[in-house]
């Protein structure tokens, strides 16, 4: 497993590069990778007809993916990750994934303080009734790309007001600075993020043979 911490990045430039690891992956040639990023500032959305989560006038362009959902937004003081894992060792168990990342991301909020949970029916993680975290992945042959999205400062969430995140009409969406009263070094949460992460992965193992 490698971890690379690649910067601010567009979005542009973060596909591609992980597009060239889960190629990699899947030839062989390189470990399991987790990328932990900024973006610039950007909406997303999945290859989906229903584009209703989007708004005239947005403040920043927007970038159709490969990924499941509706609108989201990434940028500065958001931290962002993209595992790239060979699910096929991992049990090929897209629901059994995403239950993973909701957990290191809720223990990840535990450590500033912050009692995050699921809400059930809705991927991601929340503080009561606020949102907190995002999910949306992405599978090739089996090769994990796309992830997640935590705020971490208070004015990441400012853009969020422009779209109607995830879909979900009336969310407010919240940061650890927010949740945690106190001011959050980012670089500081970058590592954490990382060391957490290699923690946990071992408990994301091929289930068990029939």
């Amino acid at each position: 497993m490698k971890i690379l911490f690649p910067g601010r990045l567009t979005f542009e430039s973060a596909l591609a590069l992980q597009e060239q690891l889960v190629g990699q992956v899947q030839r062989g040639e390189s470990d399991e990778t987790l990328i932990l990023l900024e973006h610039e500032p950007v909406y997303t959305i999945g290859r989906t007809r229903d584009r209703s989560s989007l708004r005239e006038g947005l403040p920043h362009a927007v970038f159709e993916t490969n990924r499941g959902g509706q609108a989201t937004y990434h940028g500065p003081g958001q931290l962002t990750g993209y595992p790239i894992l060979d699910l096929n060792t991992r049990g090929r168990d897209l629901h059994l994934y995403l239950r993973f990342l909701e957990e290191y991301l809720i223990r990840f909020s535990a450590g500033f303080g912050v009692t995050a949970q699921r809400r059930e029916g809705l991927t991601g993680v929340w503080v009561g009734e606020r949102k907190l975290a995002s999910l949306g992945v992405g599978v090739r042959k089996w090769i994990s790309m796309h992830g997640f999205a935590i705020n971490i400062l208070a004015s990441s969430t400012a853009a969020f007001s422009s779209i109607t995140p995830c879909g979900l009409a009336g969310v407010e969406m919240t940061s650890l600075e927010r949740e945690s009263r106190m001011r959050i070094d980012f670089e500081a949460a970058l590592q954490e993020a990382a060391r957490l992460f290699e923690e946990m992965l071992p408990q994301l193992s091929a289930a068990p043979e029939a």
